[in-house]
């Protein structure tokens, strides 16, 4: 059975912001949050999904993550195509400097996470 509720931390942590952020957001109002039996705040397992944009939400978010697997790699000087089978039925193929792949350690097999923010493509490990 899925997660209804999860604590504040792990929440900030699955949206990528920081416990104060979520904090701030809740008292904003952008996010809505409960306390459990020891007064601790939770979030609700579709507040994440609507602030990360995921299916079957009406709501989109600049922070689009879609988790994958790197297909291929391929270093020529300073840039690198980083290639990810995304985990929905799709693709994506980012750019990156070759400092980053050798920073996250990329590898083809290796999970991990297209973040789309405008035209731009990050990969995150």
């Amino acid at each position: 059975m899925p997660r209804q509720f999860y604590p504040a931390g792990e929440a900030a942590k699955t949206l990528g912001i920081s416990l104060d952020t979520l904090r701030r957001w809740d008292s904003s109002g952008k996010i809505k949050t409960a306390r459990d039996s020891s007064n601790r705040r939770i979030v609700p397992a579709e507040e994440i999904v609507r602030l990360r944009g995921e299916p079957d939400s009406e709501h989109f978010s600049a922070r689009n993550r879609l988790p994958g697997t790197v297909t291929s790699v391929k270093v020529e000087g300073l840039i690198a195509q980083v290639e990810l089978t995304i985990d929905a039925p799709a693709r994506v193929v980012a750019i990156v400097t070759a400092d980053a792949v050798e920073d996250l350690d990329l590898r083809k097999g290796q999970a991990a996470t297209a973040v789309v923010k405008a035209t731009s493509v990050m990969v995150q490990h």
